[in-house]
């Protein structure tokens, strides 16, 4: 069992180290080359708020468990510890757009982070966080903060021309396939959530008479195979086995569509959240009804060691 677990973490720490490269370097040809519309500012304030406040709560949570803090040790060890705050803090000030504000990217980014510690459900023997940190995060600043909004896709390719239009989306999709190959095994989700999007965009077309065209777009934008690639399919939010994995990107993609015909912006965000809430649901749920089982097996136990008795 310890063989296991010690897999998942190099596993783990693989799919994070190959992110945060790959979301360090669009980051900065985004704000040197494709065109980001945000300032510098945003990316720098996002990601001392991050380690700031991933090393904050660490120290916190060692302190209520008597633990030594993961944030302390040699260099390597610490650049490990802040990798997902990293990844974290990038994400949200490359998707939000608060026009010159920068205290709204603070917020979304502790919002994300904290949510890392205080919403979770039990799994396994223990517990887990399960909303995706940015997503969530970002999904808490648009419904508290109406003039925030979310960056526009085009600015990921608002530069480039030719057949570097092409070669962009095309270079994100071979590297996302890796990290999803290589670490996360997400797969069945990707193909999941890609097929309900093509079927929630033609149920939509017949029903209602919406242009499979104008449906179909976002599959065509570079936001939109980030969210595929290194959004929905985040290994600690999501689920460990095929089958589930395939509910949960299906929920997704239907969520979505839900949302779209309620006439509600920025579904993306909404309906990776609000199925991330339905699974922490469901693991409580799960969790109380094994323990109700479980008591009850061992009330009975002794009842019936008694009965043999007799």
């Amino acid at each position: 069992m310890r063989a296991v677990d010690e897999w998942y973490v190099r596993r783990r720490l693989g799919g994070l180290r190959r992110f945060a490269v790959a979301i360090t370097i669009l980051n900065l040809l985004g704000h040197t080359v494709l065109g980001f519309e945000q300032s510098w500012a945003q990316p720098l304030v996002a990601l001392a708020t991050a380690y700031s406040v991933e090393c904050l709560l660490e120290l916190l949570d060692a302190w209520g468990q008597q633990r030594r803090p993961r944030c302390l040790g040699s260099l390597g060890h610490v650049v490990d510890f802040l990798l997902s705050a990293h990844i974290t803090g990038l994400a949200v000030a490359m998707l939000l757009y608060a026009n010159d504000r920068l205290w709204p990217i603070a917020f979304a980014v502790t919002v994300a982070l904290g949510s890392k510690l205080v919403l979770r459900a039990p799994l396994g023997t223990g517990t887990r966080h399960v909303f995706n940190p940015s997503n969530f995060g970002i999904t808490v600043t648009l419904l508290l903060f109406s003039w925030v909004g979310i960056a526009q896709p085009y600015h990921f390719t608002e530069n480039l021309y030719g057949m570097w239009d092409w070669a962009l989306p095309g270079l994100i999709i071979i590297t996302g396939s890796l990290v999803n190959a290589l670490s996360t095994k997400r797969w069945p989700l990707i193909a999941a959530w890609l097929t309900g999007f093509v079927v929630q965009a033609c149920a939509r077309s017949l029903a209602f008479g919406t242009p499979l065209g104008a449906a179909l777009l976002p599959m065509t934008g570079v936001a939109f195979i980030l969210y595929t690639f290194y959004m929905v399919t985040d290994p600690a939010t999501t689920p460990e086995t095929p089958g589930a994995q395939v509910a949960f990107g299906a929920g997704v993609a239907l969520t979505y569509g839900v949302l779209l015909l309620c006439h509600v912006v920025f579904g993306l965000f909404f309906a990776l959240s609000i199925v991330c809430a339905v699974r922490g649901l469901g693991l409580y749920a799960l969790a109380l009804w094994t323990g109700r089982h479980r008591d009850q097996s061992s009330v009975q136990a002794p009842v019936a060691a008694g009965r043999m008795a007799l």
